[in-house]
């Protein structure tokens, strides 16, 4: 998604209801915490580290930026890449649904096009990868590079169409969220629910058309990607799925109480499902006095937040360039305190002891958010998280699985249903979302 702004972890705010303990620091591993038991160092270096979303697919089309420089207030560049030792990188194909209207699929090919391009650009530090296999040939031998991989962040760019699914696949698209904030005609979003005159949300959850395109992603080898869903549509998923699913940048609704972080049950049913919960980043996501905090400053400061409203319209309409929007946004945000980086340690501590370290891993948000944790300040700072975790007791073995062993094992199994699903009947399907009828 662009840049999440101010006003927007604002919203996460209201909705949050609850303040609930933190996770204890005590590790699976019922380890001391006081010192690293492992050398954490040799473990990063040595590890497969994969970020299931970063947004700054966004910087390479409309900014031409190119990763090769320094990215500035961004979070994501090669050189800062390669400190942080990352190994695979899915960049997001999110397309904004207001903005683009109408424009969905060309909007979206043009997203895809610009990684194509930015990794032609640069063929001795990224490769192109299609498959767990590939990211494994990548960080392989002695001139190791970056898998640049795609995901797909909102299925509303399919446009209710099976062909245009099939077509992202084919166009190297490795997961698709099934929605971003917006619902669809066969899924709700946590995003935008509507509630009755009681005051109870509305969730219909996913149509049976939507469990169809579940299926049709187990067919193709699709990872079926359940961040930004509603409650009843993560159960409707995952009930569909032959595959395990991921959630490609979530956290814990227990430690920080927004609809896009997941419960301790669907954290458990995940984990039946053989799934991974990518931990997301963004401030708003992994600490509850935050989001009060940025809430207390809004009320405080009502025309800051109008200013920031006015400066984002006229983004929208060209009047301004990013730089100006990101500098008010910053000025904003520096009025709230990050929250320790202890608190994102907090989650990926807490999805471990519910789902089990088999089922956790990392999903940044970089450069889709503007918000994250003190001391991840980019791509570069990944080492810090791998440190943080050794320090809690977790064994070398863990941390691998963590850093990106979790996520490699689902994508394989992904791949490996797909081919059963071919072998039994290789059928697809060519519907689409019957189009509703007018309103009187």
């Amino acid at each position: 998604m662009r840049l999440i702004t101010f006003a927007v972890v604002l919203l996460l705010a209201a909705t949050t209801v609850a303040q609930t303990k933190p996770a204890p620091n005590a590790s699976p591993t019922k380890k001391a915490t006081s010192t690293a038991t492992v050398n954490w160092k040799a473990i990063h270096q040595s590890a497969i580290i994969v970020d299931t979303h970063a947004d700054t697919t966004g910087r390479f089309l409309d900014e031409h930026f190119d990763p090769s420089n320094d990215a500035g207030f961004g979070h994501w560049d090669l050189a800062r890449a390669k400190k942080g030792n990352l190994g695979a990188e899915f960049f997001s194909i999110w397309v904004d649904p207001e903005k683009f209207k109408g424009q969905y699929v060309q909007r979206a090919m043009d997203m895809i096009d610009s990684v194509y391009q930015t990794v032609a650009k640069h063929p001795n530090e990224m490769v192109m990868a299609y498959s767990a296999e590939d990211i494994r040939k990548a960080r392989t031998g002695p001139h190791k590079r970056i898998a640049a991989l795609i995901g797909l962040e909102g299925g509303h760019p399919i446009e209710g169409d099976m062909g245009l699914l099939r077509d992202y696949y084919r166009l190297g698209v490795r997961y698709m969220t099934l929605t971003w904030s917006n619902s669809l005609d066969w899924a709700q979003s946590s995003g935008d629910y509507k509630k009755d005159e009681n005051g109870k949300i509305i969730d219909p959850g996913m149509t049976d058309y939507g469990r169809k395109i579940v299926m049709e992603m187990n067919r193709l080898g699709m990872i079926v990607d359940i961040s930004h869903v509603s409650d009843r549509t993560f159960y409707n998923a995952l009930t569909a799925s032959r595959a395990p699913v991921i959630a490609s940048h979530s956290s814990a609704r227990a430690l920080t109480d927004v609809p896009r972080n997941m419960t301790d049950d669907m954290l458990k049913a995940l984990a039946r499902n053989n799934g991974v919960v990518q931990v997301n980043f963004n401030c708003g996501f992994i600490s509850n006095k935050y989001n009060q905090q940025s809430k207390q400053f809004a009320q405080d400061h009502p025309e800051s937040i109008q200013k920031l409203h006015e400066l984002e319209k006229q983004y929208d309409e060209g009047k301004i360039d990013e730089n100006q929007l990101q500098s008010y946004q910053r000025q904003l945000q520096s009025q709230v305190p990050r929250p320790p980086m202890s608190d994102l340690i907090d989650h990926i501590d807490h999805i471990a002891k519910v789902a089990g370290v088999e089922h956790v891993g990392i999903g940044s948000d970089f450069d889709g958010v503007d918000c994250l944790p003190e001391g991840i300040d980019s791509v570069a700072d990944l080492p810090k998280i791998t440190e943080a975790l050794a320090k809690r007791g977790y064994t070398a073995k863990q941390l691998d699985m963590i850093l990106g062993g979790n996520l490699l094992r689902v994508f394989a199994d992904v791949e490996k249903t797909a081919r059963q699903i071919q072998a039994e009947t290789n059928k697809d399907t060519r519907e689409v979302v019957p189009i509703p009828p007018a309103k009187p």
